[in-house]
């Protein structure tokens, strides 16, 4: 019997992660400083699974460079054009030997998921959401799949499917459409069954926002080190990991879960509290406090800022006293309107001027904000606020 194989469907955009996955494809968005796949293959290892194929479209070199450095072999396989799930998978048929799992890229499952399933033949791992609608809502009678919807509007179950699914070869006959669920419906109505299994863990990001819940799981389990330069004054608490080169000044106080990349310059007198992850080559200025929030690499806040429940993009560069104001509201996102409430979402290369306050804002790549402005709702990619 041939090793169990699992196929990594990693060609997406993520469209309603904009403006952050502009430049990056979903599976590449780091969270705790590490980039969503990583945990599917994480997983997949814990498992005894290293036969991996990682299916790659939307700015795939971003992709297959990391891939490359990693110390387990990838095979890694083009959509030229990203048609559907379906349709990527369609494309790894070649490199399919057996019996496989089918994950998605951008998604967090748990090794303990991946273990329920793995020795399955067609079957589905399911979890329950608030949300239902943004994602394939399951029916199941007597622990098998009966059908799934596609994003109803009108969800009959909070009972979604994660996309993780183990499969027979037999699947490819019914690859005939461009999506899973559809293959899925095709199987069924042959009278082929396929069994629903509870998930252990599982997490997805479906707006931008959501990143600041899927870091704070990730983050429950961080391994604490240290490395850099930690000022006798500083005080380190609970679980903090602190990347090489990075500076961390006199009476700053970090209070875990906390991770700090490399190359960092962190305070003095600045103030990181839990559920906060920061890449590397950031700056934080002195007295400026953080709080729940995923900051990417070479970001600089200024001083006296205080940032709570932000995601900033890469080389965002902040003014001093800049804030973040978590605030409840509406956001017309993907042909929906969805409430949330967070402080600030920023692309790539935002610049803000000192004295900026970001209210429940999502604004785009390479924004400019004048001194002092209230920035509120959705900025476009390039704009200049004045």
């Amino acid at each position: 019997m041939s090793p169990m194989q699992a196929v990594i469907l990693a060609a997406g955009e993520g469209n309603r992660l904009r403006p952050l996955t502009r430049s990056r494809p979903k599976a590449m968005i780091p969270v705790a400083n590490r980039p969503i796949i990583e945990y599917v293959i994480h997983s997949l290892l814990e498992n005894g699974i290293r036969d991996i194929v990682v299916v790659v479209g939307y700015r795939k070199e971003y992709v297959i460079r990391y891939l490359n450095q990693l110390d387990v072999p990838i095979q890694v396989v083009v959509q030229e054009r990203q048609l559907g799930t379906a349709d990527a998978l369609r494309s790894a048929e070649s490199e399919i030997a057996g019996d496989f799992l089918l994950l998605p890229g951008d998604n967090y499952i748990s090794p303990t998921s991946i273990a329920r399933i793995k020795t399955e033949r067609n079957a589905m791992l399911y979890t329950e959401h608030p949300s239902p609608s943004n994602f394939g809502v399951v029916v199941i009678k007597n622990g098998f799949v009966e059908k799934i919807l596609e994003k109803p509007e009108d969800a009959p179950t909070f009972t979604v499917s994660t996309g993780v699914f183990s499969f027979t070869p037999d699947i490819f006959g019914y690859l005939r459409s461009n999506e899973i669920p559809d293959a899925i419906a095709g199987m069924l109505a042959d009278g082929e069954k396929i069994r629903a299994i509870p998930a252990e863990d599982w997490q997805d990001a479906i707006y931008s926002w959501d990143l600041l819940k899927m870091n704070a799981r990730m983050l429950r389990d961080l391994a604490p080190a240290t490395s850099g330069t930690v000022s006798t004054t500083a005080s380190l608490r609970g679980r903090v990991r602190i990347g090489k080169g990075t500076t961390i000044g006199e009476n700053t106080v970090i209070q875990g879960p906390v991770v700090i990349g490399e190359d960092c310059e962190i305070g003095p007198n600045a103030v990181i509290m839990p559920q906060t992850s920061i890449a590397s080559r950031v700056k934080i200025e002195p007295f400026t406090y953080l709080k729940d929030s995923l900051i990417m690499d070479d970001v600089t806040v200024g001083s006296h800022s205080r940032i709570v429940s932000a995601v900033f993009g890469q080389g965002c560069i902040l003014g001093d006293h800049t804030t973040t104001y978590p605030k409840e509201a509406f956001f017309e996102v993907g042909g929906g309107v969805t409430k949330s409430e967070f402080g600030a979402v920023l692309g790539d290369g935002v610049r803000a001027a000192p004295f900026t306050t970001f209210k429940n804002c999502v604004a785009g790549n390479n924004v400019s904000i004048e001194e002092g402005r209230v920035v509120v709702g959705l900025i476009e990619d390039n704009t200049r606020v004045i």
